[in-house]
């Protein structure tokens, strides 16, 4: 039976640093690839949102071969992700009904890290997705978005819940760590997130309740598995 999936995605083409440069980005091709790919495969529905309604930007360094098995797996990421006629007419994150969907997707990207770590709408809209026992997915630095969801207490809605986010190790060794103006892993153990680091840049998902989180790149399909697994539950 064919379910809706919402894909939540950041409306950011660039990432502020601490010096003020914006550095170029937006999300990771494969984390909307491989998951779009594999709900699509099995016959479901995928609706993207974004904050205000924009059409995602797509960072240029994950198209690279180098990042996608070579030039052939960098060409198959691209026409894929331009065949993908949802990305090209988001809704706005705003307007949303969470009870229209089955399941919600967040890919990650370092967009996530300049608006929906702080965006209301995105936050509030977490909070009820976890709430509702509904499948919600997160990868990467998707799960950046998850320092805006505030329970009614004030603390984070997801305190206390076990996760698979981009590490501080990661992110020291994609060369950004002395230069982001605060670093993923160390904000969502302040925010009282149990982060389950595994090897830098090896595939690892964690599962804890209705919550699927990956932590790279490679944890995106395996988290796509996980999350179908849930929906045929």
């Amino acid at each position: 039976m064919s379910k809706k999936i919402l894909f939540v995605m950041t409306g950011a083409d660039h990432w502020t640093l601490a010096d003020g440069t914006r550095h170029p980005s937006g999300y990771w091709a494969e984390e909307a690839a491989a998951p779009y790919e594999a709900f699509k495969g099995a016959g479901h529905a995928v609706t993207v949102a974004t904050p205000g309604g924009v059409v995602p930007t797509v960072d240029a360094a994950s198209l690279a071969p180098e990042v996608n098995g070579g030039e052939a797996g960098s060409r198959r990421v691209a026409e894929l992700l331009a065949s993908a006629e949802e990305l090209k007419s988001p809704i706005a994150l705003e307007d949303v009904r969470l009870d229209e969907y089955d399941a919600v997707y967040y890919p990650g990207g370092h967009g996530p890290m300049e608006d929906l770590a702080v965006d209301a709408d995105s936050g509030r809209l977490l909070v009820r997705a976890l709430r509702s026992g509904k499948p919600l997915g997160v990868v990467c630095h998707g799960p950046a978005a998850l320092l805006a969801a505030v329970a009614e207490d004030g603390g984070n809605a997801f305190a206390g819940y076990r996760v698979a986010a981009f590490t501080n190790e990661e992110e020291a060794q994609a060369g950004f760590a002395d230069k982001a103006k605060w670093l993923l892993e160390n904000r969502l153990v302040e925010a009282g997130v149990e982060v389950r680091a595994g090897a830098a840049w090896a595939p690892k998902v964690v599962v804890d309740r209705n919550l699927v989180t990956g932590q790279n790149p490679a944890s995106a399909a395996p988290l796509a598995v996980e999350l179908l697994k849930k929906l045929s539950a």
